[in-house]
């Protein structure tokens, strides 16, 4: 069969002899799971349904369907920011399902083998909404004579006047769904006005319907919001919603940055949030952050929805994840207080000292335990110096406290916060960005330039601000430290691991020299600066 036969028998109805791949698109894909499911007539056809119409289409007209190229949540319409080889940034629909079709239809095979004569697809809608992709389609029936048809009679292009007619038809597609994405973005923008919460999911700390909330999940989020305030790290809380069954409304386990959206989202407080859509213009990739939704007068706006925390609250701990927040392994992996801290006081070592649980044999004590210096292959000095933990946790403990109550009291007695250095600086960056939008709209520099010069300054102001959350964090008074002495034994042990590491950068422990037991003159503390 020759390959104007494949063309010519295709525009006839008659697929004999013609091996016929099909392409299943779903705008969304079918969540065979659900217990409930409800559809409307609106609803796209699914994978499964959309497979057996191309197939029984293709053997009742006598041609053998071949293989199935299957498009799973891919739009036809959306674009996205990429990155050309040549540098240039240009918008496109990304399909790579559909652009290895047509790669497998000009050389006549399947990605396992099998030979292909043509392609079928539902109805035009399936195949595509965007010019670019039809010219594509049109390409490989015209210049390679494999036929792409469909079963619903909407899609031509097997002759001149059925090219022109489906050209017609994909443009006005294009334009419905841009119509529609307007329509549903001015929707969004009016809910969001108006505080009425959207989305699929629940958020954690709400029920299902997005406006009660679920008050196991929401006590979890007060307790674990006055701990992050207080100094635990965000690996403890990490851990500790893991170890107490909690999961992500996925039903995943928490890792650092998911708990971090959790409190970065300013719903907590009661402030409406919306989801943005970011593209990286180096890697083409989506990122999304949580903003919070201002009215017209730059206020935010108060959602339709219980909160969990008050204002304060949820600021004091957006800037203290900020300035603490680290992701990384082994947050919570020691089980002794000063592991990694306590350094040999020897001049020719200076190794780690590791916590040894004493020999059963000669103490009384099951929780009796010594740090020791670590093996040479291991840095130390092989055990040359060592110390009893139960009393040096016990003396680290109490310097700790004292030196976090007269910090406290220091704070306390402050009448006003300490000024950030850089905000003449953060001033000018903003004059800078104030001055080049005024220059744009009145014309005085091209639009090439403008967008050249506000990434930088953009990216200069980002800095700035991390900085000051950073600095606040740091200097703000903390007056919860005031209550350290008592609230130290409730503690879990990551948590007073962080209040130690925060405060010494190392304890040096110095050799025994003949001396028996503890002595707390052996211990050298060695204070980070304020």
């Amino acid at each position: 069969m020759t390959a104007a036969d494949r063309v010519q028998r295709a525009d006839w109805g008659d697929l004999s002899g013609l091996n016929i791949a099909g392409l299943v698109r779903l705008s969304f894909e079918l969540d065979q799971t659900a217990p409930t499911q409800v559809f409307t007539g609106k609803d796209i056809r699914g994978r499964d349904e959309q497979e057996k119409d191309c197939r029984a289409y293709v053997e009742s007209r006598g041609g053998t369907y071949a293989y199935t190229y299957i498009e799973p949540d891919t739009s036809a319409w959306k674009r996205k920011r990429v990155r050309l080889p040549d540098g240039r940034t240009v918008y496109r629909v990304i399909r790579p399902v559909f652009d290895g079709a047509l790669e497998d239809l000009k050389r006549g095979h399947t990605p396992d083998g099998t030979p292909i004569d043509g392609l079928i697809v539902y109805d035009i809608d399936r195949l595509t909404r965007d010019n670019r992709h039809l010219e594509d389609a049109i390409e490989v029936v015209e210049h390679f004579r494999r036929p792409i048809i469909d079963i619903a009679g909407t899609l031509d292009l097997l002759t001149d006047n059925g090219r022109t007619v489906a050209r017609i038809v994909v443009a006005t597609n294009n334009k419905q769904s841009a119509d529609t994405s307007r329509r549903v973005k001015r929707k969004h923008r009016a809910l969001e006005q108006a505080g009425i919460p959207t989305g699929g999911r629940r958020p954690f700390g709400w029920n299902d319907d997005k406006r009660t909330l679920n008050q196991r999940e929401a006590d979890l989020i007060r307790e674990s919001a006055q701990r992050i305030i207080k100094g635990a790290p965000l690996g403890a809380i990490t851990v500790d919603w893991n170890n107490r069954g909690f999961t992500t409304t996925l039903g995943n386990r928490w890792m650092n940055q998911t708990v971090k959206v959790v409190f970065r989202n300013p719903r907590l407080c009661g402030y409406r949030s919306r989801n943005v859509r970011e593209t990286d213009p180096d890697t083409g990739f989506d990122t999304f952050r949580t903003e919070t939704v201002l009215d017209p007068d730059g206020n935010p706006v108060i959602g339709q929805f219980d909160p969990i925390l008050t204002v304060a609250e949820w600021e004091a701990v957006t800037a203290i994840i900020g300035a603490n927040a680290k992701s990384g392994r082994g947050t919570n992996a020691r089980v002794y207080l000063l592991t990694g801290t306590l350094r040999c006081g020897k001049p020719d070592c200076e190794g780690k000292l590791r916590g040894q649980k004493a020999h059963q044999s000669r103490v009384k004590d099951p929780n009796r335990f010594y740090y020791t210096c670590a093996a040479k292959q291991q840095g130390g000095c092989g055990g040359g110096v060592s110390i009893p933990g139960n009393e040096t946790d016990e003396w680290v403990t109490a310097a700790i406290i004292s030196k976090y109550e007269l910090e406290a009291q220091r704070r306390s007695a402050q009448t006003e916060p300490e000024p950030w250095p850089q905000e003449a600086e953060l001033a000018e960056v903003r004059a800078d960005l104030d001055e080049l939008s005024k220059a744009r709209k009145d014309r005085r520099i091209t639009a090439a330039r403008y967008f050249a010069m506000l990434p930088d300054l953009e990216a200069q102001e980002q800095a700035l601000l991390t900085d000051r959350t950073h600095w606040l964090a740091r200097t703000a008074p903390n007056p919860t430290h005031a209550t350290i002495r008592e609230d130290w034994p409730t503690y879990p042990l990551a948590h007073r691991r962080a209040l130690v590491k925060e405060a010494l950068a190392a304890i040096l422990v110095h050799p025994a020299n003949g001396r028996r037991g503890f002595t707390p003159d052996r211990l050298e503390l060695i204070w980070r600066d304020n």
